[in-house]
């Protein structure tokens, strides 16, 4: 694991300590080590740094940027089937010098070019510049695990692992796309292409960037595609083959993620997917896993008992780590720095706990991210099948008759309801339901802070609802299900752009490399196959999943209600973090910025204050994104 930079500047106005700067913006990300090379010709000057977390090959051998023959490689990621990879190249002839999984990368593009991404089997993000054809190949992994950002304009191309390199480059224009704020506003976060700066992108997961330096000319293709996996036809399979298969599969995919040559541990929450993962790979090892829990008592955020629980069954070396809730309140400073683009995730503090937590005692942990998506286990998937039904099996004039009393009566004046919590957003919510109960606007209502309507209110300019991920259609209507569609929605957005930048910028600002074994590809191949009832059974959320856990953890210690890293945001806004809600919200503030209506502004915090609660993630939003506009512009 590690951080990548670079440039092409066309107008030779780029330099050594440029690119030094750029890359010392990365060191948390690699403490090891770091490596420069420039390279300058008279059509301009190609730069690419690279700071070193060491993870495999410990020796000088793993430095980057690397070298072999006309290529030059500088890597952020894993390669987990690097070692069969070797061999396949040593029997082409190739030999090398090194036992890293980078030189691998090299000679395969060497011998493969563009294909080799598809014989990757890990989270990588890499840029190659082939010195002989004068060109740039960047690549991503498959789910997104690791990030990759580029700019181009007037001749000059960047590209980082985090935004906060181009701000080391004097010539990069720093220009907001006010577009994307309104995205931030409605997800919490600039979903993947778009960036919250100006001709400034973020490279598609599965994607590769050629860019020819001689025409100057970007070229962005697509290597794999989720949608792939799931425009299939289910298979025919029983349960206990279905679950002997699932089994198998995952048991190749955690065991591959404990490849590395420093000390690994495990993210272990006491939830099905954390215990799936840290059974399979305890069970057969006569080591004891070193196993991480975190809690936050003053909070109610305590998972640490079940954890506990689970460990002691399975018999890991268990770590369990207790935080007050100031410790977690004062993360919040920094949030600005290392999510580095605005972002709203609060359970962002409990991450970044948990990582430090685990930094004391291994370099690698693994996290069991993606078990919700590819098996079926938010409880938005509840909604979407059982009240799904409910409101598309209303006769159409039911629903618009209800939906146009409901528009003719405000949250406000509904008797007996209008103080209880949340219920103005809930009230909104199914006024958008009932006039469109489609699984599309399900999806996008409940994942969406901000209407577009409301969204639109905030800014004193005109802004338009970006096109994103969210409006896919790719699912082929002949394997279209309900169920279907909004995970592929969710593996393409939430997971992308919300649950893997959160653990990347988490992990990272403690130096800790974080795994994500379910995301494996050859999982999702298998698992969007499967029946939907193996996937969610009879009002049972991640059911072939729970099956396997259940042959190796009773039942009755794994049956409890699904806790996340929630975070008491709205007592926290009330109370500790009001002085910086009053001064981030200001009105003075709001009306120098010139982005937002003041007026607005003022009426959703005034709301807040006075007991609305359900606003409290609406200026959740806002302060997140005020904080990270006083660090960065």
């Amino acid at each position: 694991m590690c951080g990548i930079t670079g440039f092409v500047d066309f107008k030779n106005n780029s330099s050594q300590e440029i690119l030094k700067e750029m890359t010392t913006a990365l060191s948390h990300r690699g403490p090891d080590g770091d490596g420069l090379l420039l390279n300058t010709k008279d059509d301009g000057v190609v730069g690419i740094g690279h700071r070193r977390l060491s993870i495999i090959d410990l020796s000088p051998g793993g430095k980057q940027p690397m070298q072999f023959g006309q290529f030059t490689i500088t890597f952020n990621g894993e390669i987990y089937n690097y070692a069969e990879l070797k061999l396949e190249l040593l029997s082409l002839g190739h030999t090398f010098n090194s036992g890293s999984d980078t030189e691998v990368i090299l000679h395969a593009f060497a011998e493969w070019k563009n294909d080799c991404v598809k014989k990757f089997i890990g989270m990588f993000v890499f840029v190659i510049y082939d010195q002989e054809r004068n060109e740039l190949f960047c690549a991503r992994d498959r789910a997104g695990v690791k990030p990759f950002f580029y700019y181009w304009r007037d001749g000059l191309f960047l590209f980082a692992s985090e935004l906060k390199c181009f701000h080391q480059h004097p010539f990069f224009q720093k220009e907001i796309n006010i577009h994307a704020i309104a995205a931030f506003m409605q997800f919490g976060n600039v979903p993947t292409p778009h960036c919250i700066f100006k001709n400034c992108y973020k490279l598609k997961p599965g994607h590769v960037l050629n860019f020819s330096l001689k025409d100057k000319k970007l070229k962005v293709s697509s290597y794999w595609d989720v949608y792939d996996m799931y425009n299939q036809p289910e298979i025919s399979i029983s349960k206990e083959e279905a679950a002997n298969e699932t089994e198998k599969i995952l048991q190749k995919a955690f065991n591959y993620r404990m490849v590395a040559d420093v000390p690994v541990g495990v993210f272990l929450s006491g939830g099905y997917d954390s215990a799936c993962l840290t059974a399979l790979l305890q069970k057969d090892s006569t080591r004891k896993l070193k196993t991480f829990t975190i809690g936050v008592p003053d909070i109610g955020l305590n998972e640490a008992p079940y954890a506990k629980k689970v460990a002691e069954y399975l018999g890991t070396d268990h770590t369990e780590h207790t935080c007050t809730e100031k410790e977690a309140l004062e993360l919040i400073a920094g949030l600005p720095y290392y999510y580095d683009e605005p972002f709203a995730d609060s359970s962002a503090i409990p991450t970044t706990l948990v990582c430090k937590m685990a930094s004391q005692e291994v370099k690698v942990a693994l996290s069991a991210d993606g078990g919700d998506e590819i098996f079926a286990g938010y409880n938005r998937y509840d909604y979407l099948i059982k009240y799904g039904k409910i409101l598309n099996g209303m006769p159409g004039f039911i629903r618009k008759g209800t939906h146009n009393l409901m528009r003719a009566v405000p949250a406000d004046k509904v008797p007996g309801l209008s103080s209880t919590y949340n219920f103005h957003n809930r009230y909104e919510k199914l006024k958008l339901l009932l006039r469109d109960p489609s699984p599309k606007n399900m999806m996008l209502s409940l994942t969406k802070q901000y209407d577009e309507k409301h969204t639109r209110e905030l800014f004193k300019n005109h802004v338009v609802m970006m096109n994103t991920a969210y409006q896919s259609d790719e699912l082929l209507q002949e394997y279209y299900t309900p169920l279907r569609y909004m995970m592929a929605i969710d593996y393409q957005t939430y997971l992308l752009d919300d649950i893997l930048q959160k653990v990347d910028r988490a992990s990272m600002s403690q130096s800790l490399e974080a795994r994500e074994p379910f995301l494996d590809h050859h999982i999702i191949q298998w698992a969007a196959r499967l029946p939907d009832d193996l996937k969610y059974h009879e009002g049972t959320k991640k059911f072939i999943l729970k099956e396997i856990v259940h042959k190796y953890l009773p039942k009755e210690l794994m049956d409890r209600s699904k806790m996340g890293f929630a975070i008491p945001i709205e007592q926290w806004l009330l109370t500790d973090l009001r002085d910086k809600v009053e001064y981030y919200l200001a009105d003075l503030r709001i009306e120098k910025q010139g982005i937002f209506e003041v007026e607005r502004i003022k009426e959703l915090r005034g709301d807040f204050f006075k007991g609305k609660k359900e606003f409290g993630q609406k200026i959740w939003y806002l302060l997140m994104f005020q904080m990270w506009y006083d660090k960065w512009m």
